[in-house]
């Protein structure tokens, strides 16, 4: 069975693509996307962070995906969908499998201390990257043959702690980094686009990274196709 498991920005990408939306538009999004896009960061916003301690709010990020795929349900996409966000109270994995998709993808990338939480069933839910970066236990869950992760963690040494933003950005890479090596391992496969230099927070070098995973990916077709066959043929030896 096909499968699409995302966390924060792979939330929003793995919905568009689970959705239909062609490869081709996503990545013509994925260019011209902007973080204004996906929250209100006006002068007025920022004013009430840092004087009232009132969090951005995100609604701009889930009419976005609404504004591509629709007010579509998870049993409504063309191919089966979770995406991974965490419960700011309890410290649990939420993993969102029903409901709406556009409200679950900006659940799971909203950032803690910056974006407002997502108040869902009487959770406040925020970036799943805090509890689990690469759901690939996720997709073993839900009953995955073969998982291929896509592997984009930064290099945070690399990254600027000049904004509180991007403080709080360099926390999430450092807690995640155990668990995103402890995650590679369940995984079959591993893709890994050269992308250590970007943050999260560079979403103007989308089309950069859009094009390192494409090399990536085409890098890794032929030892990729031969451990696919291989394994779907001893499937088949052994019904």
């Amino acid at each position: 069975m096909d499968i699409v498991v995302g966390t924060s920005v792979g939330a929003l990408v793995g919905a568009l693509y689970a959705a239909g939306i062609p490869i081709d538009k996503i990545e013509k999004l994925g260019e011209n996307v902007g973080w204004n896009d996906m929250a209100d960061l006006s002068w007025a916003s920022f004013l009430q962070l840092f004087l009232r301690e009132r969090m951005l709010p995100t609604e701009k990020m889930e009419k976005y995906i609404t504004g591509n795929i629709g007010r579509r349900r998870f049993d409504e996409l063309n191919i089966p969908f979770a995406c991974v966000a965490t419960d700011l109270v309890t410290g649990e994995r939420v993993i969102f499998r029903d409901g709406e998709v556009a409200l679950a993808a900006r659940a799971s990338a909203t950032v803690p201390g910056i974006f407002d939480p997502v108040e869902y069933r009487h959770r406040f839910l925020v970036d799943g990257g805090l509890f689990d970066n690469i759901p690939t236990d996720v997709a073993e869950l839900l009953g995955a043959d073969i998982i291929i992760a896509v592997a984009v963690s930064s290099d945070f040494s690399k990254n600027s702690i000049s904004t509180v933003y991007r403080v709080l950005t360099q926390a999430i890479y450092i807690q995640g980094k155990v668990l995103d090596a402890e995650h590679l391992k369940i995984a079959d496969y591993v893709i890994r686009p050269r992308v250590g230099d970007v943050s999260a927070l560079d979403l103007g070098r989308s089309k950069e990274c859009i094009d390192a995973g494409i090399r990536a990916a085409r890098a890794s077709l032929p030892e990729l196709k031969s451990m696919l066959i291989e394994r779907t043929s001893v499937q088949w030896l052994f019904k």
